[in-house]
Parts: C-alpha cells; sequence; structure tokens
C-alpha cells in the first residue's frame, strides 16, 4: 500500500477546527491566546479550550499540533511553562516552535516538538542538528522542489532520526497565503505601528497599494501594479504528484485566519488529491475541476510559488480576495428536529428561495454547503421565504442555536 501525504488543516476557531475534521484532515495545527504568528488575524483558543480540541480530534483519529512559534521574550516563559503544562494535560500530539526556549521547555516535558518554518531550515546540515530535538522539520517556503528532495533524499540515506527513534520527516506549505518575506519574517508593520508580525500582529502592509516614485525627479516609475509587494497565494494542487515524489510527508494549508468554508473547501480538495495520488488516479481533467473549486472560497490567485523553479514574484492584482463565491448573511440556528431531520431558521437579512446554495456555520457544525432543494414556512410549502419568516428545511445534520445561515452567490 502507498504511504499518503499527510494534511495538516488550520483551525483558527471551532467552526474551522470542525470544518477540517468533517473534510478529512489528518492534523490540525492551532494557536492559543498570542503566542503564535496568527494572534490577530483569528479568534484563537485559549488553554481551556485545548481538553475539546484533542477530544474532537481523537474522536477522528486526528493528530493536534499547537503553535508557539513567535518571539519570545523573558515576561513569555512564565506563559510558555504553563501552556505546555495544560498541553501536556491535554495531550496535544505535538508543538510547532522556532525558539530554544520552546523547543527545550517542550522537550523536557516529552511534548514532541515540529521545527517551524521560522527557523528558515534550508538544508540538510541544519535538519541533522535539530534532529536532536524535533521529529519533524517544516522547510522554509523558499526552497525549490529539487532542493527539497535533495534533504529528504539525504535523510534516507543517512538514516537522520528524531528524538522517538523514526526517521525525521519533512512537511512543507501546499497552499494558502505566501508572504513577500522570508518565511514570514517581516519587519513592516513593527516599523509603521509598531506591531510585529513575528509576535504573530501583522499589519498587511505588503497587502495595501502603493506606488513608485523617483525622489530626485518626482516621477512615478511605471510598475507592472500597484500591489507590488502582495504575492499571489500558493497553490500546489496542480503538481502535487511532484510533491509527493519530492518525498514530501506532511503537506500543510495555510489559513488559520479564514472562514471555515475556506477551510472546508481547501481541505476537502486536497484531501482528494491526495487520496488520487494514492489510488493512481490523478488526472487533468480532476485537477480541472478542484481548481475550479479552490477558486471559490477566499484567494489572491494562484501561483506555484518557489516550488518549480520560476521567475520569482507573482503579485496580485487587487486587494483582497479574487474568490469566484461570496457569503451573504441570512440568518441563524432555532431549533433542529432529530427524528424528522428538519431544521428550522430565522430569516433576519435576505431571501433564500429553491435551488440556492445555502451554508451553515457553528463551532459544533463546522461549515457544510447544501443545495436548498425543499422550503417550508407555516408547514406549507414555498418558493422563497423571505425576511421575518421562520422557514424549516430538511437538512442530514444538526442544527444548534449557534449556527448561521448563509446564501452563497457569484462574486
Amino acid at each position: 500500500m502507498k504511504t499518503k501525504m499527510e494534511l495538516m488543516a488550520p483551525a483558527g476557531n471551532f467552526e474551522s477546527l470542525q470544518a477540517a475534521l468533517d473534510n478529512g484532515a489528518d492534523s490540525v495545527y492551532f494557536g492559543v491566546d498570542q503566542l503564535n504568528m496568527r494572534a490577530r488575524a483569528s479568534v484563537n483558543f485559549t488553554m481551556d479550550d485545548l481538553p475539546e480540541i484533542t477530544r474532537r480530534c481523537e474522536a477522528k483519529n486526528v493528530r493536534t499540533y499547537l503553535t508557539l512559534n513567535t518571539i519570545i521574550y523573558d515576561h513569555d516563559l512564565s506563559l510558555i511553562k504553563t501552556l505546555l503544562n495544560k498541553a501536556k494535560e491535554a495531550g496535544i500530539t505535538a508543538v510547532i516552535a522556532s525558539d530554544q526556549a520552546v523547543i527545550a521547555s517542550a522537550r523536557e516535558r516529552g511534548i514532541a516538538v515540529h521545527i517551524s518554518t521560522q527557523l528558515n531550515i534550508t538544508n540538510i546540515e541544519t535538519v541533522r542538528f535539530y534532529s536532536l530535538f524535533a521529529e519533524t522539520m517544516v522547510l522554509s517556503r523558499e526552497l525549490s522542489l529539487r532542493q527539497v528532495k535533495n534533504i529528504t533524499d539525504q535523510i534516507q540515506k543517512d538514516l537522520i532520526k528524531g528524538p522517538s527513534g523514526e526517521l525525521v520527516k519533512v512537511e512543507i506549505f501546499g497552499h494558502g497565503a505566501l508572504c513577500m518575506a522570508v518565511s514570514g519574517k517581516c519587519y513592516l508593520s513593527l516599523h509603521s505601528d509598531n506591531s510585529s508580525a513575528n509576535r504573530g500582529a501583522c499589519k498587511q502592509n505588503c497587502r495595501k497599494k502603493y506606488t513608485l516614485i523617483d525622489q530626485e525627479t518626482g516621477f512615478e516609475i511605471e510598475t507592472d501594479n500597484e500591489y507590488m509587494m502582495s504575492p499571489k497565494d500558493l497553490c500546489t494542487l496542480d503538481f502535487l504528484d511532484q510533491v509527493k515524489d519530492a518525498g514530501i510527508q506532511i503537506l500543510k494549508i495555510e489559513g488559520r485566519g479564514r472562514a471555515p468554508e475556506y477551510v472546508a473547501t481547501v481541505t476537502r480538495v486536497y484531501r482528494e488529491a491526495i487520496d488520487a495520488l494514492s489510488e493512481d488516479t490523478f488526472t487533468s481533467e480532476k485537477v480541472d475541476y478542484w481548481m475550479e473549486q479552490l477558486a471559490t472560497v477566499y484567494n489572491r490567485g494562484f501561483w506555484s510559488g518557489y516550488y518549480l523553479g520560476q521567475k520569482l514574484g507573482e503579485w496580485s492584482k487587487t486587494s483582497g480576495s479574487q474568490a469566484t463565491q461570496k457569503k451573504i448573511y441570512v440568518g441563524k440556528g432555532v431549533h433542529y428536529f432529530p427524528k424528522a431531520g428538519i431544521a428550522e431558521f430565522k430569516i433576519e437579512a435576505y431571501d433564500i428561495k429553491k435551488g440556492d446554495k445555502l451554508l451553515i456555520t457553528g463551532p459544533s457544525t463546522g461549515a457544510k454547503e447544501v443545495d436548498l432543494m425543499e422550503l417550508y414556512v407555516n408547514e406549507t410549502s414555498v418558493e422563497q421565504a423571505k425576511k421575518g419568516d421562520s422557514c424549516t428545511i430538511k437538512l442530514p445534520f444538526r442544527v444548534r442555536l449557534s449556527d448561521k445561515l448563509y446564501k452563497m452567490v457569484e462574486a
């Protein structure tokens, strides 16, 4: 049986966590409070959430990785130790770390360590050094697949093992946002707003419009576009066979700051693609379909990053997402009748009608899309439900009071 790459999905909150679990993730990664690289980009979990995270993941045999990969100062050390104690108690699988204090503290507690891309691992000797402390290496995002394969081949040849006694695993970023800085180590927002990206507080300066002016002459210098520092999103889907052949064991989806429907769609697509590789059914026709699916959720356009050794720098042409679909808030869940499999919703904003594509999200529900085939108001079949109506829809999954109902439309 062929070995499959492990698919790691992001979880910025419980909605995204459940979306990852429901769509085939082998592992999830998440941050807690302020000690992670997405401290301001997502809601983030608290220490008290760790037991619930592991409970949900263990029920589906999914591994859990806690990100503690920011710059750490002396005043953080007490909190780090408390958090690692909580992680150990909850049964977290591993910690993703870059600071030696975090790495050492995790090892003292017997918690497995993954070396973060923040350490910028680009060669076999660095892998060899960190194998003293870690089971998995997240390689630099600036490497080509040829360079990645050289590293994975050398690990196999020299039998480089981690503290567990097993061969070191190699992980790369496979999909999501790319930064113009080397492996994300950027200082723009620190200089402009005293808000450090390396402390999880990036202000996204690189995603803004800029003009380039010659200060001596005052002339504006022509550039390809105004978003000269905002790369397109990384996408390896169309050359995933080459990624696998490079010896990658773990493929990571970026996106702890993105919506649960993004996590659901991207996880599902890469799950299908990895399974197809294993079953020798990976075809160009499937790739075309999958790419269409990826385009429906948040993206800045796609490019292959540095992996294929192409000319560097493919920049976004617009601000924000280029997704082909967007969601419009409609209403909220009211009740679910489990025997009948019927959900009741209160329509608070836009109308819905038969044929609409709906999205339901919630901390326990995750992110689920359905085509609206039947619709009832006051137990009467209707073509449309309007603002103020309470309507019922037959659904194969439970709906809760905290769930939100959206309508998906063309962007």
